[in-house]
């Protein structure tokens, strides 16, 4: 492993990599220099054994350096924490995916979602990815209160017969679940069965003890191509579309709030950085297994990684989009035009989830490799923006993968 030390104009970046990753190391140094970057990190493992671990640049612009131990808020990538969760109850035999979500949520089966399946949770299409009524402030910091209401409300459309991105429903249908089957609640289970056992500094609810290391989220400005793009525009003129909900729901929340980073919601605020995102991974990327530590067996994984639903148009984010059980896979919008920031290019066998902003953390067991980053100043677009991209591409040219022309990334 090579010590990393460079000077950028947002400040200094700091790390070790193992050389063959040296154009990653540029391409993240560039990304202060030329991409806006203010305060950032990278991580990757390689069949088990950490072979990136970079950070760099400012807490807050003008502010404390982004230093090795810095977290942030990363948004929709804790998902991929909350959905491994769900995998391992049901690899131990405690949550049947194939189920009914009644069997282990009776209030569940109301207004329209009787039949709803648990799969249908984690996919995407199980009905709700909004809340219709406007709920009172602080809303999504009281867990038991959005529980109840996800429960009463009534799908956008039947379970399972399209799907539509669950923002932040997520975190009481797929969370509700877990403690159901667990008889704890999903917070608890990860920090005891995974975040514990992996030693990740990896929160889904935050210890006040740990408040101080939190850089802020900085916001990014909106443009007038931003605006005009097919969600912007239905988010704007249909206020009953999903599209509308998504912006709505998102300015509900303050992620750069204490109660904000100490309350439970596995959809959207986890707090780690890239090393516990990659860690958190790394399992996943190596048969389920690492060091000791079994989250699931290969049967488990090998659902985990496999398309569940593929649509032309999402109900929320109104991109094409691909999902397997809790987690993304590589979608590649970039045909389409004018939406800079829609496409999330991996490895056909990869398997992840991006947080608004532009995190990302996946595990690709064809090669072995678990890859996280984390970032304070946020991008544009729905999913992954040129910065988090290029660390991605640089990563998959380290190990000898051709190019992603086909949509994926190829040898």
């Amino acid at each position: 492993m090579q010590k990393i030390s460079l000077k950028t104009k947002a400040g200094n970046v700091e790390g070790t990599c193992d050389p063959k990753f040296a154009g990653l190391v540029d391409a993240f140094a560039t990304n202060f220099e030329a991409h806006g970057e203010v305060g950032a990190s990278c991580a990757i493992t390689l069949e088990g054994k950490q072979v990136v671990d970079l950070w760099g640049g400012q807490k807050s612009p003008g502010g404390d350096a982004w230093d090795k131990d810095t977290v942030s808020i990363i948004f929709s990538s804790t998902k991929g924490g909350m959905a491994l969760c769900a995998h391992m109850l049901a690899d131990r035999g405690e949550l049947d995916l194939d189920a009914r979500v009644t069997k282990y949520w009776p209030e569940f089966g109301q207004n329209g979602k009787e039949a709803a399946l648990v799969v249908m949770t984690l996919d995407h299409s199980v009905g709700v990815p909004h809340i219709r009524e406007v709920q009172k402030p602080g809303a999504f910091l009281d867990y038991q209160h959005m529980v109840e209401v996800v429960a009463r409300e009534a799908p956008f459309w039947e379970p399972g017969t399209r799907n539509g991105y669950q923002v932040v429903t997520m975190s009481w249908t797929v969370g509700e679940l877990v403690h159901r089957a667990a008889k704890k609640r999903m917070g608890k289970f990860f920090a005891d069965e995974i975040a514990k056992p992996l030693g990740l500094e990896f929160w889904i609810g935050l210890p006040e003890s740990q408040e101080h290391r939190v850089a802020a989220m900085l916001p990014a400005a909106p443009t007038v191509e931003a605006m005009q793009t097919r969600f912007f525009q239905k988010a704007m003129l249909d206020n009953a579309s999903p599209a509308h909900f998504v912006l709505r729901d998102f300015m509900a929340f303050d992620p750069n709030s204490r109660e904000g980073h100490a309350a439970e919601i596995g959809a959207a605020n986890g707090i780690t950085n890239a090393r516990g995102l990659a860690g958190l991974y790394a399992p996943l990327a190596n048969g389920g297994s690492l060091n000791g530590v079994r989250l699931v067996g290969q049967d488990t994984l090998n659902r985990m990684g496999r398309v569940s639903v593929g649509t032309h148009q999402d109900a929320s984010l109104v991109i094409p989009t691909r999902f397997s059980l809790g987690y993304m896979k590589s979608m590649d919008n970039r045909h389409l035009g004018g939406l800079d920031g829609a496409s999330c290019i991996l490895s056909d066998a990869a398997f992840g989830h991006v947080g608004v902003g532009g995190s990302i953390g996946f595990a690709d067991p064809e090669c072995r490799m678990s890859f996280g980053y984390t970032m304070n100043q946020m991008g544009l677009g729905l999913l992954l923006n040129e910065r988090g991209q290029s660390l991605v591409d640089a990563a998959y040219k380290a190990i000898g993968y051709r190019g992603n022309a086909s949509g994926v990334w190829s040898m």
